[in-house]
């Protein structure tokens, strides 16, 4: 049969399998360095097993390899479907997938050796910063080169989201990873100073604005109506979300440099558009959550569906602490404390692990030719495992958070600090074992998936699927039809 009457399913299934990898990997990292902060003897004072060089390869591994590979997967997988075409190019779709896993291999290399460019979520030195570049504009050709030769006239939100997230990294990657090499593995940035924080936390913020927020809202807008059976409750509402979420985010960065040497008029700029994005966050949210309108009894028997919901739950409480930690007063409190973790892991735990491990528990099956997973009571163990070390990780993190913030903060009539720095790492231990078990429960849900997905994948090959016939009504792009 002509491969150009099948959708290419091929890529899907290599970029949901290196999720599920991937994600295994980072989270291991994390785990790792989450004991080391309990019990530091366990670097065994072996360089390249420091926290300082397993940090970076932990948040590396789990936004780039496990939340990218997810991108790629759910975004090639909903384009196709809801542009009713192949893949613009199957040769450049396989470039992506191996030479992003090139990327993700060289900074597994690298970061525990120590070649980093010691920006947050821009440690990759430039020769890799280059091919990840090259790898993003072939991604943008496949993305939008499908876009450009679809059968339906409209272009669905998702694809809105997907495609908005692509164009930003790209920008945000190549204007921060402008530097001067001086060897094969160590430059310096091209920016000087507060230009070069400032440009680092429009980058940085953006990174969670485009990657971990825009990118998974075009997994909400697809997987969610498909997994209920129900039309997005409000398309207008995704519309205005989208671009009022655009917009905003872009101006968010400065929040993160509150007190430094910033001018104050930046800082506060920040710290006004972060309160801004509330409306649309949270607009986003109620209309995913509101898209189970007349399905909500599906959340007793469907764990996907539970994953996918919860991880709405989690978006809504990480875009309200966000904002509310970006304003001056409170920052002065959380900033360089554990509070700032517990936000972060309650989006990228919650809110990006979740909706990620609901749209591959959707794709698995579908990917190997059968009906479901091998074992749906393990996806509901899964979740609830899973579920449970997020609460007991950003609790304990929360409360060490803001116990730190005050501890440093408390001062003696006298004017000298009431307790040393030291008092304040003594007082947080118990956290930080709290912390280290509910991200080891986290972990193993992540390898009951591991487990699930081999089980369902074992012995299936790649699945031709016949390119739809045009769904009546899918050109109005109201809904997600149901054999999109």
């Amino acid at each position: 049969m002509d491969s150009s009457l099948n959708y290419n399913y091929k890529i899907v299934r290599q970029f949901a399998i290196a999720t599920v990898v991937w994600g295994v990997i980072g989270m291991l990292a994390g785990v790792f360095i989450a004991a080391q902060l309990a019990w530091p003897a366990l670097n065994f004072d072996i360089p390249w097993l420091s926290y300082g060089r397993l940090r970076p390869l932990h948040t590396n591994a789990v936004i780039f390899a496990f939340g990218i590979c997810g991108l790629f997967a759910t975004s090639y997988y909903v384009v196709q479907r809801t542009c009713q075409v192949r893949l613009f190019s199957d040769k450049l779709a396989a470039f992506t997938f191996w030479g992003w896993q090139a990327v993700l291999v060289l900074a597994a290399i690298t970061l525990p050796m120590g070649f980093t460019r010691g920006k947050e979520y821009a440690e990759l030195e430039w020769p890799i910063a280059i091919l990840i570049a090259v790898v993003w504009v072939a991604y943008a050709v496949v993305f939008f080169g499908t876009i450009i030769k679809r059968r339906v006239q409209h272009i669905y939100v998702a694809n809105w989201f997907f495609g908005g997230y692509i164009l930003a990294v790209a920008i945000l990657h190549i204007v921060n990873g402008m530097v001067m090499p001086v060897s094969a593995f160590k430059s310096y940035s091209m920016y000087a100073g507060v230009q070069d924080a400032m440009i680092q936390w429009w980058y940085g913020h953006n990174a969670v604005g485009f990657i971990l927020t825009a990118g998974y809202l075009g997994m909400v807008y697809y997987f969610i109506p498909k997994q209920a059976e129900r039309p997005v409750y409000s398309y207008r509402l995704s519309i205005v979300h989208f671009w009022a979420l655009i917009f905003t985010y872009m101006w968010a960065g400065p929040h993160h440099l509150h007190y430094t040497a910033l001018p104050d008029w930046t800082q506060s700029l920040g710290m006004v558009f972060s309160l801004i994005l509330l409306a649309p966050s949270w607009g986003g949210m109620i209309n995913g959550i509101m898209t189970l309108s007349g399905a909500w009894h599906k959340l007793r028997s469907d764990p996907i569906l539970k994953f996918m919901i919860v991880s709405l739950s989690f978006y809504g409480m990480a875009t309200f602490e966000g904002p509310m930690m970006s304003i001056k007063t409170i920052n002065a409190l959380s900033h360089y404390t554990d509070w700032t973790i517990a936000h972060v892991h309650a989006g990228a735990l919650g809110w990006v692990g979740f909706i990620t491990m609901g749209s591959i528990y959707y794709l698995i099956p579908r990917l190997a030719g059968k009906k479901q997973m091998y074992s749906i009571g393990l996806v509901d163990l899964h979740f609830w495992v899973a579920t449970i070390g997020i609460v007991l990780y950003i609790a304990s993190m929360w409360i060490a958070g803001v116990m730190q913030g005050l501890m440093w903060r408390a001062v003696n009539p006298d004017g000298t600090l009431t307790y040393t720095f030291v008092e304040g790492v003594k007082a947080t231990f118990p956290y930080y074992v709290i912390r280290f078990t509910g991200g080891a429960l986290y972990l193993s849900g992540m390898l009951v998936m591991a487990f699930n997905t081999w089980m369902t994948m074992r012995g299936t090959k790649n699945v031709d699927v016949q390119i739809a016939a045009l769904a009546a009504g899918h050109a109005t792009g109201t809904r997600v039809p149901v054999n999109a």
